[in-house]
């Protein structure tokens, strides 16, 4: 029996196109391998939005290479973002890479595979007009699972790879996404992340097509689906209709994941975002309006070409202002075919880290915070899995914090009552009321 192992880079839409690999390989025959020492497969899933997991996906390549040295027979697929931008690049670079196939093109692996089991070495990029996608059910189902809606991105951010790799917005037809939603639900699925690169635009370039939020209450009318979330959102076209969603729409959990790149109305418009500072700001604040309590996430940058210490200031007097429940920060990294990298990148690397050093000590002061306001509340949780100790459990609460309890194993994949006794830096710590255990017990 032939066994794939797959290395994914990068974020929820990878690891869900790595699911569709796996899902592929499978119905060609193979069977997942615990490590890339025993596959006969081994793909790598690539990210280009930074700097870092590119160098990393190259270095692995370097690594899989002695490795196929000692087993001639071993294939090596790139897909994902770098295989996008690269193409016949990387098979001139990396002799021992045998496939590379765009995010686009996943549908087509197995006919690659079966041309590379040929001997062929074999490149499909580009991207395909039409945004269907077969309803590739993820081989290890659990309580939660991802589900793309739409696939590429038309806003062209002056620092952003995404339009290049991902393609032009292009939304699957609902009732394909509807199926694969019910299939889930039919599977013991209780959660659904609905994927995108700007998932408020879906529906918008399909005459007839749902409304992102008309899709939210189909899938909303799913038996068995309990929670639903999705990334990610664009600030310049969060809609009031979205955010009254939040309140209408019993099963849609409260948090949103809402970039704002940085504070600085003149770094902003060099970025091409498309909003300013206090259009951020009054969108938060009408979340806070309608939904009190709903936890916020963002992603933040520093160091873009022209910041001065002035912008970097305004970032971090947005993130005082705002209090996110936590952020996803990053220095500036040139990306080859963007309008940024036509600038000079002149923050000097140690003053990016600098910046980024500062405003990670504030937020993480924040998230503590934050999390410790929780300590005696009563949370609702689904529980996904086992915790790090003994007898523990883990789960996650509606506003997406991790929580790690002490609780029975056939707790796992219900949604439970859990009392927050502490917050901590990255998770909370909680137990089961005593009427809980008793029900338990019962």
């Amino acid at each position: 029996m032939r066994k794939i192992f797959i290395q994914t880079f990068g974020c929820q839409m990878n690891e869900r196109d790595s699911e569709r690999v796996l899902a592929l390989a499978l119905a060609c025959g193979y069977r997942e391998a615990s490590s890339p020492e025993e596959a006969d497969l081994i793909v790598v899933n690539t990210c280009t939005v930074r700097r870092k997991p590119e160098h990393k996906a190259y270095s692995l390549l370097g690594r899989f290479g002695r490795l196929k040295e000692k087993r001639p027979w071993l294939r090596i697929a790139v897909v994902g973002c770098l295989a996008q931008q690269e193409g016949e690049r990387l098979l001139e670079r990396f002799p021992q890479v045998d496939l590379v196939i765009g995010p686009d093109r996943i549908e087509e692996f197995p006919e690659a595979l079966l041309k590379s089991e040929e001997g062929q070495r074999f490149c499909l990029v580009g991207f395909k007009e039409d945004p269907s996608q077969r309803v590739l059910l993820p081989p290890h189902l659990g309580v939660k699972a991802y589900v793309n809606i739409m696939q590429g991105c038309d806003n062209y951010c002056a620092y952003c790879i995404v339009p290049y790799v991902r393609g032009p917005e292009k939304s699957r037809p609902s009732e394909e996404i509807l199926q694969e939603v019910r299939l889930l639900a039919e599977r013991g699925v209780k959660e659904v992340t609905l994927l995108g690169q700007n998932v408020n635009s879906y529906g918008k370039k399909t005459p007839g097509e749902l409304s992102f939020v008309q899709l939210l209450r189909k899938i909303s009318e799913i038996p068995g689906i309990e929670r639903i979330r999705f990334t990610t959102s664009h600030p310049k076209d969060l809609s009031e209709e979205l955010i009254g969603a939040f309140k209408d729409i019993p099963q849609l959990c409260e948090h949103i994941h809402l970039p704002f790149q940085a504070g600085s109305d003149r770094v902003l418009k060099r970025m091409k975002r498309g909003y300013s500072r206090e259009e951020y700001l009054r969108k938060i604040e009408r979340l806070r309006e309608v939904v009190p309590g709903i936890a916020i996430t963002a992603d933040v940058m520093v160091g873009f070409p022209g910041e001065t210490e002035e912008d970097f200031q305004e970032t971090l007097g947005l993130i005082e202002k705002v209090r996110f429940d936590n952020l996803f920060s990053f220095k500036y990294s040139t990306r080859k075919g963007t309008l940024a990298s036509r600038w000079p990148d002149d923050v000097p690397p140690p003053e990016k880290q600098r910046r980024l050093e500062e405003l990670q000590a504030l937020q993480r002061k924040i998230t503590l915070e934050k999390n410790k306001s929780l300590q005696g509340k009563l949370m609702e949780v689904l529980v996904e899995g086992f915790g790090e100790r003994p007898g523990q459990l883990r789960g996650r609460t509606r506003c997406n914090r991790v929580v790690n309890f002490v609780g029975p194993r056939d707790l796992m994949g219900r949604i439970v009552w859990v009392r927050i006794t502490e917050g901590l830096q990255n998770s909370l710590r909680g137990e089961l009321p005593w009427e809980a255990k008793e029900a338990v017990c019962a």
